[in-house]
């Protein structure tokens, strides 16, 4: 099953998995890179999966639906272009061969989902995580609250190792950028922002991450690590540094500040 980035608008990812007969696209906020896609590969569209309710995810799913009459699957609590399939935590999806286990993720909308696939068929999984999960960030909490994201990002932290992280947003240079800010010593901070310095300058993505990359470098993941813990009390003095919640809640708001 091949994985692609589609880019969108100007940071945005639509994730296509397909096996060069049948497609299935996440979060399509825009509809037209996805149709150049099906037509130069000649794929049909099986399946839209959608991650939150942001215009920038399901802009093109209406679009998308009429013309290839692809099923959506989506946030039970959220609103969705209609028609379809609600989902939350533990149910299932099973398309062009694939088998998606649904995560519930508020934090950054209150009704987030994410989309797990243990074997993309090359016997490594992938997570489909629209804006909870960056990498060396996370979403902004625009409907949900600091614990809700605390528990969402340790459900995604505790997948396998080499799970593939693909992320809904080009964000990782802004992140990683903060995130040396929070963790000046960590040197796999230092690798990392090495690498994905050199491929955005050869214009490729830095996603997907992995999810052992991201508990290696990544702030949000790593909230009860000491010198995280301690640079979060500097940023907010007040800051219980033994509390999780929040030490996310003190990275958050630096994070929002941060130039």
């Amino acid at each position: 099953m091949n994985l692609l980035p589609l880019p969108a608008f100007a940071d945005n990812y639509i994730w296509m998995l397909h096996d060069a007969r049948q497609a299935i696209v996440v979060d399509p906020g825009d509809p037209a890179p996805v149709q150049k896609a099906l037509h130069d590969q000649g794929l049909r569209l099986q399946a839209i999966l959608v991650t939150h309710h942001h215009n920038d995810h399901v802009g093109g799913v209406d679009v998308l639906r009429e013309a290839t009459g692809a099923t959506v699957y989506g946030p039970a609590r959220e609103k969705i272009p209609e028609p379809l399939v609600r989902l939350s935590a533990g149910d299932t999806v099973d398309v062009a061969g694939l088998h998606f286990t649904v995560l519930d993720v508020p934090g950054h909308t209150a009704g987030h989902i994410a989309f797990y696939c243990a074997d993309l068929g090359d016997g490594t999984p992938a997570l489909f995580c629209g804006d909870t999960l960056f990498s060396a960030g996370c979403g902004r909490l625009f409907e949900g609250t600091p614990a809700q994201m605390l528990d969402s990002l340790d459900q995604l932290a505790a997948l396998p190792g080499n799970t593939r992280v693909c992320c809904a947003h080009e964000y990782t240079l802004s992140n990683l950028k903060f995130a040396r800010a929070v963790e000046p010593g960590n040197q796999d901070l230092v690798h990392y922002l090495g690498w994905c310095e050199a491929q955005r300058a050869r214009k490729v993505p830095t996603l997907p991450s992995t999810i052992a990359q991201e508990r290696a470098v990544n702030p949000f993941l790593r909230v009860r690590e000491s010198g995280v813990r301690e640079a979060a009390q500097r940023f907010h003095q007040q800051t219980d540094q033994h509390d999780a919640v929040a030490v996310l809640a003190a990275l958050r708001q630096w994070k929002n500040e941060f130039r």
